[in-house]
Formats: C-alpha cells, structure tokens, sequence
C-alpha cells in the first residue's frame, strides 16, 4: 500500500514541475543540411568531376596515342570507333570497350623525352 502512495506522489511531483519549451524545429534540421552538404563536397563532386574528366579523356582518343586500360594493358591505339577501340599491346591486336581506358600515356605526335 505504501508503494502505491509513493507512486502518486512522485507522479505528482513531476507534473508539478514546468516543462521546458522544446526546442525549434528548424534546430534539428541544421546539422542534417550540415551533413548533406559536406558529403556534397567530400564525395560527391569529385566522382563528378573525375567522370568528366574521364569522358573528356575518350573523345579525344585517337590513333597512335598510348594507353592503359583498367586491366592493366599497355596498348597503343589502331582504330577508335564509337563504343570501342582496337589496340595493338606486343604482337597482340585487341578490341576494348573505350570506357575501359583508364588514361593516354603518350599522344600521338609526342615524344617522352620532350
């Protein structure tokens, strides 16, 4: 029985305390714009910027230029067509996608010791 008047004291305690004003919604939503706007600048804009720079990279392949694919392979280009390339890597000939060029080491025209 004791437990029970307990209870409705301390219940009642509570509710005599005021409660404080809660806080403005806009306060919660600062830090989770904070956060989309740091992802924006941390990994976000510069996969954007890389995927330019790497469409940019295959319209202007072109014949002679060195390349290295994803996988690995050393190639110079023979002919570039509209989805693909053919290399030429030691005796081999081979047709890659152009989206798994991975960068041109040496253009066409240009020397290594210049």
């Amino acid at each position: 029985m004791n437990l029970k008047i307990g209870n409705v004291i301390l219940a009642q305690a509570n509710a005599a305390q005021p409660t404080p004003n809660p806080a403005p919604m806009w306060t919660n939503l600062v830090p989770l714009l904070l956060m989309v706007v740091v992802f924006y600048f941390i990994l976000i804009r510069p996969q954007q910027k890389k995927a330019k720079d790497h469409a940019t990279l295959l319209k202007t392949l072109r014949s002679g230029d060195k390349i290295v694919t994803t996988g690995g392979v050393l190639g110079v280009v023979v002919t570039v067509k509209e989805k693909t390339v053919s290399i030429r890597s030691a005796d081999t000939k081979l047709e890659v996608l152009k989206s798994a060029v991975a960068e041109i080491t040496e253009r066409s025209g240009e020397s290594s010791e210049a």
